[in-house]
């Protein structure tokens, strides 16, 4: 569950002031809503993914059993 702030907020915030749990959790909330976005939510998730590039990519913070927090090459 998602404990932060609000779309209402974020939108006013610029977006490399978003912490990474903000940016995950709207990336993947617009991400499955993509056919029914609007012009404006398609350029809301764009930004995000800008973002989230310019970051070099999230991390995990925790390992799983099938992956671990970071990406590996083989």
């Amino acid at each position: 569950m998602y404990v932060g702030r609000d779309m209402t907020e974020l939108t006013m915030t610029k977006k490399n002031d978003w912490s990474d749990s903000e940016l995950t959790y709207f990336q993947h909330a617009l991400s499955q809503m993509v056919p029914y976005l609007n012009s404006e939510g398609t350029t809301i998730l764009r930004e995000i993914n800008h973002e989230i590039e310019s970051r070099g990519g999230l991390r995990r913070k925790e390992a799983t059993w099938t992956s671990g927090t970071r990406p590996i090459s083989d």
